[in-house]
């Protein structure tokens, strides 16, 4: 029984796997959940690591009666959200807006969509 909840629970975490081109291998990675990753040559084997690497840090959280972070696979975003930088940064991204006929808030989700 616990280990069907702890399933249940950890597909709440969203789980990338990808292809490095680094590491020449595929990583898989659980952010929301914990940090670093699983490697391997077969992308399925990978995720299979990863779904179970997810299920025993809940497991461990739980078994030391920590919360367990925010779930986020299914997450919606609102397309909204404030950064704060430095006076200067703000300013030279102004102006750059400005001279390509944008406005800063365009300019700056051009940016992150090309970052």
């Amino acid at each position: 029984m616990k280990t069907a909840a702890r399933k249940i629970k950890a597909a709440r975490y969203l789980k990338i796997v990808e292809w490095s081109e680094a590491d020449k291998c595929f990583i898989g990675r659980c952010p929301g959940l914990f940090h670093g990753g699983i490697h391997g040559d077969d992308e399925a084997s990978v995720y299979r690591e990863l779904c179970e690497a997810a299920e025993e840090w809940v497991a461990a959280l739980e078994d030391d009666k920590k919360p367990l972070p925010a779930a986020t696979a299914g997450k919606t975003y609102s397309g909204k959200f404030a950064v704060r930088v430095d006076p200067a940064l703000h300013q030279r991204a102004a102006l750059k807006a400005l001279v390509r006929g944008e406005s800063l808030n365009q300019f700056v989700a051009h940016a992150l969509a090309e970052a």
